[in-house]
């Protein structure tokens, strides 16, 4: 697509929100449809509307099952502009629509009169409250939008990444019956090379002889922290080892730090941590209890913390993996274009949902193609 044709895709996106449900008790804010001017000066403007994703099946994991996940479509506008962000609100997470709403009321862009100074306006947004990390996110993830579109240019290249580096993703199969798993397996194993399979339950070798059954496709594992005696998850992953896992995420409760470290230590297989880690000031103390780090921009407050993140793990030795939430293509495609620099991607959240609402990244052969266009690079559906 080319520039002009996607600014003018975005602005007319920007024009009306008829696209988004109703959820929660969230008061939307909208915005006018001309530039916010004070004293001659554009401003930023930032408006949202919640949006409830549909999933295509239900999902299970160790701790719940679901078939939504909560939402909020967030926009900054500035000077004809247009970036778009989200915040996605999975249960773990502790945050709700409403919660994301009355954050975001809190936030006054209008005080800033240059978008790109990022580091100074998202160290305000994240001052407002020590929480809200979704909230948080989805202002960023439309900031950097935004920045890039002014810019005219996409962010892995802004980063100085090559989006030919960008990594297989893993496509995720949920904890199920043995009939659905097996369905599950079959839609997906000739998109993808490698999936990653949901377990921390007590039946986790009957989903991976399940799989076995479909596909020869290699395995990452996520237990959610759901194993709770050390020995038997090593043994468990000694197992999976010789059934063509290559990846375990977050085997035991991320309290457990010694028992985690325990296992790291022994495993033949690279360790994880996922709810073990949320933001860069978590990262040193984990430091030799996991191999690497799942990094989640509705974790982490969003991209500028992410980049952080991944720069201070590689410097500490330390693997890194970029994840997602159920999130439409937006979220899903600001992580993206961090993935260059990541040894593992499981940024299929996008895929999960009915509901998606743009296009970014995509999938082809099981690898992560990148878009070109400005910004997130997105375009409406």
């Amino acid at each position: 697509m080319k520039r002009r044709e996607f600014l003018k895709t975005t602005a007319a996106a920007g024009a009306g929100a008829a696209w988004l449900g109703a959820v929660g008790a969230c008061t939307p804010r909208s915005v006018a449809p001309v530039p916010y001017i004070v004293g001659g000066k554009a401003r930023m403007e930032l408006s949202w509307e919640p949006y409830e994703l549909q999933l295509r099946h239900t999902f299970t994991v160790a701790s719940y099952s679901r078939t939504t996940t909560p939402d909020v479509q967030v926009e900054i506008r500035y000077d004809g502009f247009t970036g778009h962000g989200e915040a996605s609100m999975p249960p773990y997470l502790g945050q709700t629509v409403e919660s994301v709403c009355a954050f975001l009321q809190k936030v006054d862009l209008g005080q800033f009169s240059d978008p790109f100074q990022l580091e100074d306006i998202l160290a305000y947004v994240d001052s407002l409250s020590p929480g809200d990390t979704a909230a948080k996110a989805a202002v960023d993830i439309a900031l950097h939008d935004l920045v890039g579109q002014l810019l005219g240019q996409p962010w892995w290249r802004l980063w100085g990444l090559d989006a030919a580096k960008a990594p297989n993703t893993t496509y995720t199969i949920g904890i199920d019956t043995p009939d659905v798993v097996r369905e599950k397996t079959r839609e997906c194993a000739d998109r993808f090379n490698i999936l990653k399979v949901k377990v921390g339950l007590d039946n986790d070798y009957e989903m991976i002889r399940t799989i076995r059954e479909v596909t020869d496709l290699p395995l990452a594992v996520d237990a959610n922290q759901g194993w709770k005696d050390r020995q038997q998850a090593l043994d468990e992953i000694f197992w999976l080892q010789e059934h063509g896992v290559v990846m375990v995420e977050q085997p035991m409760p991320k309290e457990r730090l010694d028992d985690n470290a325990w296992i790291t230590e022994r495993s033949p297989l690279p360790v994880f941590a996922d709810e073990a880690v949320q933001r860069l000031t978590d990262i040193p103390a984990l430091a030799g209890a996991y191999t690497g780090i799942n990094i989640k921009l509705m974790k982490c407050t969003g991209m500028r913390e992410a980049w952080k993140m991944a720069a201070y793990a590689r410097a500490v030795g330390m693997r890194v993996m970029v994840g997602c939430m159920t999130e439409t293509s937006c979220a899903v495609t600001a992580a993206a274009h961090l993935s260059p620099l990541a040894d593992f991607a499981d940024l299929d959240g996008n895929l999960l949902i009915s509901n998606d609402r743009f296009r970014g990244v995509t999938v082809q052969g099981g690898r992560l193609i990148l878009p070109d266009a400005p910004g997130l690079g997105l375009e409406t559906v």
